[in-house]
C-alpha cells in the first residue's frame, strides 16, 4: 500500500481494493478518500427524491443509492453519488458486473445527486471538482442539495457544458428529467430540502 499512495492508485488497484473495516471509500485523483458516515439529513432528502423518482415511474432498477461512478480528474477517480437515477443502457451494462460500478466505458447516468455536507472541502468537492468531472462523463443532469444554503442547484447538460438553474424555497424545481417523467406530481426546493 506505500508504493501506491506515493504514485497514487489505479482504477484497477481501486476495484480490487476491499478494506476490512466497514468505511467507504472515494478515489479522487488516484488517492483513497475516506467518506464520513452520511448526516441522517442528507439520507433523509436522498430517500425523499429516490421516493419521488419512483412515483414519477422511473423503475426501481434505474435508481440507485451507493453506486460508484468512475469519473475523470487529473488521475483516475470514483465518486459515490448520494443518489443515482441510470439509463436503461446503464441498467443493463451493469447487469453482470461483479462490483456496482459503472465504468468508463459503459453509458453515463441519467442523473446523479450530491447532497451538500458541512466543511469548506466538502462544498467545494461537490461545486467545483464533481461537476467538472460529472460534466466530463457526459452526465445529463447533476443536482446540488446544499441544506446549509437552502438551495438546489440544477445543473443540465448543454453542448458538453453545464447550464445552472437554482431554486430555493417554493421554486418548483425544473429538468429535463422532471419534465420527461412528471405526471403532475411537482415538487418545491423546500420539500426536497425537508423543509415543508
Amino acid at each position: 500500500m506505500v508504493a501506491i499512495a506515493s504514485r497514487g492508485m489505479t482504477l484497477a488497484e481501486f476495484l480490487a481494493f476491499y478494506p476490512e473495516e466497514d468505511i467507504r471509500y472515494e478515489l479522487e485523483n488516484g488517492k483513497l478518500l475516506e467518506m464520513p458516515p452520511e448526516k441522517n439529513l442528507n439520507q433523509r432528502i436522498a430517500s425523499f427524491l429516490f421516493a419521488y423518482f419512483l412515483q414519477m415511474g422511473i423503475r426501481p432498477g434505474c435508481l440507485r443509492i451507493g453506486l460508484e461512478v468512475a469519473v475523470t480528474g487529473s488521475k483516475e477517480s470514483v465518486r459515490i453519488p448520494d443518489l443515482v437515477v441510470l439509463s436503461e443502457a446503464a441498467d443493463l451494462a451493469l447487469e453482470n458486473a461483479r462490483r456496482s460500478t459503472i465504468m468508463p466505458d459503459m453509458p453515463p447516468p441519467e442523473l446523479v445527486v450530491e447532497v451538500v455536507s458541512p466543511g469548506k472541502e466538502n462544498i467545494s468537492r461537490d461545486y467545483r471538482y464533481k461537476r467538472a468531472q460529472y460534466q466530463a462523463r457526459e452526465i445529463n443532469e447533476y443536482w446540488i442539495v446544499d441544506p446549509m444554503a437552502n438551495k438546489v442547484t440544477i445543473l443540465t447538460l448543454n453542448e458538453g457544458l453545464y447550464d445552472e438553474a437554482v431554486f430555493s424555497g417554493a421554486d418548483v424545481l425544473v429538468s429535463p428529467l422532471l419534465q420527461e417523467s412528471q405526471l403532475g406530481n411537482k415538487v418545491t426546493a423546500a420539500q426536497v430540502l425537508q423543509q415543508t
